[in-house]
């Protein structure tokens, strides 16, 4: 048995004690991947937690930590793999834990500035506003300078000690899962967990990276320059690292707080139409959005301004793919059932093979129902999520990339039902879209997408045309040859025989993880 097999059979069996002691195997079920190893973990748990399905399996997730936590709130958007009562349920899967100590805060902050934290900040408060998988949030001042002569109020993130590791580890295991999920479970394979898991793993690493969120931070506030309905807090890079990053400490309520807003003399239907056009310009205008505006990390400042705070989660969209959205969207909203099915085939995200007129029909089918209901009772996100259940039968593939959208539409869209519940956040978009449409497919912006591909053709031309030109005298001189990796790749491979017999080694691993527990116990 190779190292890297132990190591994840040994981390599986402790995920599944957990998940059988919280009478939540039926995930691991349903991935299908590791039977004896769930049958095992039903034997030596007892299984009396109460609740829901997707309530037994939150707390689980709870309980095994930062990445199962994580994962956890990717998977609220998986209505194809858990349906859609479990996936709801986990919406409400909270990222906190408690607190880590004052000390290893001064440590990290110290070790990552070079600096003693005194020398660093005026004040820093040890107890933190905010603790979660990731990091945890103190305020602080910085010293008195030229711009702030009575020093600047801040925010201090600091990333939890340890972390990075543990990701590492569970990655590794949900990598290996994915492996064997698309090598014995072939109707899986549409799902394309392997690629799910890289985006995964990619969205993470950046959060591993404290400075690549205050990069992401700037961005979007360079995105945002000028506009007055929406902002991002200013981020001080000489108090920012690796490990700890600073920004401008928000004064505002937030956004889920209504009674407060409406006591301040906000109107909140104008602070969720604020909301919804600069989502909307995040996803349309920029391609650049974040994917994780819960109440948490919005606020509504005195003047009305909106703030989003935590840029950690992000993600982006090619202009194609925002087109192809954009015209599913606004299929939807206008009851254009035919322009969904026809995005969707432009989009290559349906086959070929499948016919319009099915894939229009059951567009419809999904569609009428949510549709025919009150404008504030129609939730786009979710009637999304539904249109991936019909995937299966037209053989659709999943869309990684997609997933961290619709996961940040559920999120934003609750946020307008939590603030202004009889109105829907969507329909308040809709000008933007019809414009924004307008402006990307009509014929300027046809002729300009055109001059730009032409444009990027002819910069790369001359490298075209010099790699042409070396290619045939390779050719001409020494015939075709592979490299010896394509040689490689091209013999028969072997590890899918491996993984298809990967239940039974299970079975005799188990049995030595049995032993262990009985032991030393576990």
């Amino acid at each position: 048995m190779t190292p890297r097999l132990f190591r994840n059979l040994s981390r599986l069996w402790v995920i599944a004690r957990v998940m059988a002691r919280h009478d939540a195997l039926f995930l691991l079920d349903r991935v299908g991947v590791a039977a004896p190893v769930v049958a095992a973990a039903r034997l030596v748990s007892r299984r009396d937690a109460p609740g829901r399905p997707g309530q037994r399996l939150a707390r689980a997730l709870t309980e095994l930590g930062p990445t199962a936590i994580k994962v956890g709130q990717a998977l609220s958007i998986r209505t194809d793999l858990l349906g859609e009562e479990v996936a709801t349920d986990l919406t409400e899967l909270q990222d906190q834990l408690p607190p880590f100590s004052f000390d290893e805060v001064r440590r990290i902050v110290e070790s990552e500035l070079d600096r003693p934290l005194e020398a660093v900040f005026l004040t820093f408060e040890p107890e933190p506003v905010a603790a979660a998988s990731i990091a945890q949030v103190h305020f602080a001042i910085t010293h008195p300078e030229d711009s702030y002569p009575e020093g600047r109020k801040v925010a201090v993130k600091v990333l939890r000690p340890g972390v990075d590791e543990a990701f590492r580890r569970d990655l590794a295991l949900m990598d290996w899962l994915a492996e064997v999920m698309e090598a014995t479970q072939p109707a899986l394979r549409r799902l394309k967990p392997s690629e799910t898991v890289r985006t995964f793993e990619a969205s993470v690493h950046m959060e591993m990276d404290l400075r690549f969120e205050a990069a992401a931070a700037c961005e979007m506030a360079e995105n945002f320059a000028g506009d007055e309905t929406f902002r991002v807090p200013d981020v001080d890079w000489t108090r920012t690292a690796q490990r700890v990053m600073t920004q401008e400490r928000i004064v505002g309520l937030p956004v889920d707080e209504v009674d407060h807003l409406v006591a301040a003399g906000l109107d909140p239907l104008e602070v969720i139409r604020r909301a919804s056009n600069a989502f909307f310009n995040m996803v349309f205008r920029d391609g650049f959005f974040h994917a994780d505006m819960h109440p948490g990390n919005l606020f509504v400042e005195p003047d009305g301004t909106v703030v989003a705070v935590d840029f950690g989660i992000m993600g982006r969209i090619d202009p194609s793919t925002r087109r192809t959205l954009g015209q599913m969207l606004l299929g939807f909203l206008t009851a254009d059932y035919r322009r969904v099915a026809e995005a969707h085939f432009v989009a290559g995200w349906v086959p070929a093979d499948q016919s319009v007129e099915a894939f229009t029909q059951a567009s419809r089918s999904i569609a009428e129902p949510i549709m025919g209901k009150p404008l504030a009772e129609i939730s786009i996100a979710r009637l999304l999520a539904q249109l991936f259940q019909v995937t299966e039968t037209f053989h659709m593939e999943a869309q990684p990339s997609l997933l961290m959208l619709q996961k940040s539409m559920l999120v934003t869209e609750g946020v307008g039902r939590r603030v202004a519940p009889d109105v829907n956040m969507w329909e308040l978009a809709q000008p933007l879209i019809e414009s924004w449409m307008a402006e990307t497919m009509g014929p300027m912006g046809r002729l300009r997408d055109g001059m730009d591909t032409l444009q990027s053709t002819a910069e790369r031309l001359p490298r075209i045309l010099a790699h042409a030109d070396r290619a045939a005298a390779l050719l001409s001189a020494d015939g075709l040859r592979l490299h010896p990796e394509t040689v490689k790749a091209m013999r028969p491979k072997r590890s899918n025989a491996m993984l298809m017999i990967l239940p039974w080694m299970l079975v005799a691993v188990l049995g030595t993880l049995l032993a262990v527990q009985l032991t030393v116990g576990w």
